[in-house]
């Protein structure tokens, strides 16, 4: 039996990170993974997507070069490489975290880790043989999550795919309907019409991107109307059944319909990694899919922790983003360790979408602001009224900023357009600090740049605009 003084399960950016910090603090520090080092996120989801999205762009590009002056021939693409360009990226970040394990003299274990009652744990491998048993003062599950399924569908990776099978097509199909346009459902959308597909977004909401400001969701709609993307809202999927050789998708609501693809696209959400994890031997507290925790990520069962998208905060729900899963890592080893590390404040998160125009926001919306009571001061500023936006070609999309009337408070940062996953940095940062409208107003921001439209948003929301 192994003695650990830390052991993570799950090797995702939560279970990675929770065990880099653990060395750092000088934990004698193990993790287990079943499969790639660096989880869904570095292998099937974050970095591969983003390698797809750039060839999208790149493909976009190329159509537009004569608008520069640049003459290109188009010479068509090359689908099989462009997903071979996206498997080299995954493949560098595994092994990228090969070595900061090593660096760290963090022991990996390949298997699958399973708490015994007296919560030492079972690895095991693929044929579900004990191969080695691990005793940890410490344990934390960070098994991560998921895609989820419509009841009575099963995902086959070929017809009806999940975001894994979504990035490893080798011809990108003529026809393809996506149920569900939230980050994933709408970056696919939007990677697969650049190489010609026909793709069709079903919605069951009353507007794309749910999470999003409603004015942010709406401009991207018209952006991807361009790109002729078919988007139909408050939709409900009733079912998908493939039928020589296509798949029919049965939509009702706004649209009743049969639509038939060549492959469909289910992107509904996440649900977590709690099978066979032996969490009731154990007797961990489960709330639903998810894995109950306190503030300190803390189960009921002392000595056991979870974080990332596995985890839920005292029955409340919170992002299921790979930076979350990060900080939550750290703020979890640190606490253990006995730092004061305080808490996360699940309000200054910036949730990010890589299509195009990208998507970035951080705090409250206009409507849940005006909910819970506020007064506003609210300002806007387009990209089409930069410089610098304009110099690019890349005016599509606005800044919105959300102040308290009463304090000048920050209470919510959307944009939507060009490096909006880039710019939105500054402004989770503003609220962290409790910033307020005077404090951006008063940031001299180098010109001509695509962050002068944020000090320009602001100076709407108090009248002090210059350039609007």
């Amino acid at each position: 039996m192994q003695e650990y003084d830390l052991t993570v399960i799950g090797s995702g950016p939560g279970g990675y990170t929770a065990a880099i910090r653990a060395a750092q603090l000088g934990f004698k520090t193990a993790i287990i993974e079943r499969d790639r080092l660096g989880g869904v996120c570095l292998n099937w989801g974050c970095i591969p997507t983003k390698a797809l999205i750039k060839s999208a762009e790149m493909m976009y590009k190329t159509k537009h070069m004569g608008e520069y002056g640049i003459n290109v021939e188009g010479k068509g693409f090359d689908f099989p490489k462009i997903i071979q360009r996206s498997r080299k990226v995954a493949e560098a970040s595994e092994k990228g975290v090969q070595f900061l394990m090593k660096k760290n003299k963090i022991t990996v274990i390949n298997g699958t880790g399973e708490f015994n009652p007296d919560k030492t744990i079972a690895v095991k491998d693929k044929d579900g043989n004990v191969i080695e048993t691990v005793k940890s003062k410490h344990t934390i599950v960070a098994t991560g999550a998921r895609a989820k399924i419509i009841p009575g569908i099963k995902f086959d990776e070929k017809k009806i795919l999940s975001a894994t099978g979504a990035m490893l097509l080798q011809e990108a199909p003529a026809k393809m309907t996506i149920v569900g346009s939230g980050a994933i459902g709408m970056e696919f959308a939007y990677f697969y019409s650049a190489f010609g597909t026909e793709v069709t977004v079903i919605e069951m909401l009353p507007q794309i991107l749910p999470v999003e400001d409603k004015e942010i969701s709406d401009v991207v709609a018209r952006e991807f109307k361009k790109y002729g993307i078919k988007v139909y809202i408050d939709t409900k999927t009733e079912s998908v059944e493939i039928k020589d050789g296509k798949v029919f998708t049965k939509v009702s609501g706004k649209l009743n319909d049969t639509l038939e693809s060549d492959v469909v696209l289910l992107a509904i959400g996440v649900t977590g990694n709690i099978e066979n994890l032996g969490l009731e031997k154990a007797g961990v507290q489960l709330f639903r899919n998810s894995i109950n925790v306190d503030t300190n990520y803390k189960t009921n069962v002392d000595g056991i922790y979870a974080i990332g998208d596995v985890a839920i905060v005292n029955e409340k729900p919170k992002p299921w983003l790979a930076h979350v899963a990060s900080a939550e890592a750290v703020n979890c080893v640190e606490k253990i360790k006995g730092h004061e590390a305080g808490d996360i404040d699940y309000g200054t998160i910036p949730g990010c979408t890589y299509c195009n125009p990208q998507v970035a926001s951080v705090g409250m919306t206009e409507e849940k602001a005006k909910a819970a009571g506020y007064k506003l001061k609210i300002g806007k500023f387009p990209f089409s009224a930069n410089g610098k936006s304009r110099a690019a070609g890349e005016t599509a999309g606005l800044v919105k900023l959300i102040f308290d009337e009463e304090y000048g408070e920050l209470l919510g940062a959307h944009i939507v357009g060009a490096e909006a996953t880039e710019l939105i940095g500054e402004l989770v940062m503003v609220k962290s600090l409790d910033g307020v409208g005077e404090s951006i107003i008063k940031t001299i921001h180098a010109h001509p740049t695509l962050s002068e439209s944020i000090l320009e948003a602001a100076g709407v929301a108090y009248g002090e605009a210059i350039n609007i």
